[in-house]
């Protein structure tokens, strides 16, 4: 029987097998600014006819009200809260340009819960609890927030406050 030692994951060491990213200290590119950052296609998963890339959204504590909502119309969004529990917001999908506010509902999903949305389901960053810092992990296919993403504002009598 050999006996090999245990190595440290290195991005050097590891690249003939693949690829790995720190999902809870994260850093490189990024979209938007505090409160709410995207550190976007972190990973890419290549699978037969496509791919996934896997992003950290990192939501600090701000004001607890739905304001804006998007939905991609073609694909489905994973999201999952990595270092303690969120709140979601999402709305049935609408054929139309707004955000249908009034059929807004919210949901605690547990640190470590994984949430599939459905393509054209309405839905922004979560809320987090507790004055905690949220790194949540999005998967997509690459680019997809630039492709197939529509964002709409709430306006300010239509929108709904977390509890």
């Amino acid at each position: 029987m050999k006996t090999l030692p245990v190595q440290k994951l290195t991005l050097e060491k590891f690249d003939r097998y693949g690829k790995f990213a720190d999902m809870l200290n994260v850093s490189g590119d990024f979209i938007g600014e505090k409160p709410i950052t995207f550190f976007r296609d972190m990973l890419r998963q290549d699978l037969k006819d496509t791919a996934v890339c896997y992003s950290i959204l990192q939501v600090e504590p701000r004001e607890n009200v739905v304001n804006i909502s998007e939905y991609h119309d073609h694909t489905a969004e994973m999201i999952m809260p990595m270092n303690c529990d969120v709140v979601i917001n999402v709305a049935p999908a609408d054929c139309g340009p707004d955000a249908p506010a009034d059929k807004i509902e919210l949901f605690l999903v547990p640190k470590g819960t994984m949430v599939i949305l459905r393509p054209g389901v309405w839905h922004h960053a979560p809320f987090t609890l507790n004055g905690e810092t949220a790194n949540i992990l999005i998967g997509l296919p690459e680019r997809l927030y630039a492709t197939d993403c529509k964002v709409a504002e709430i306006p300010a009598k239509k929108q709904v406050k977390v509890e």
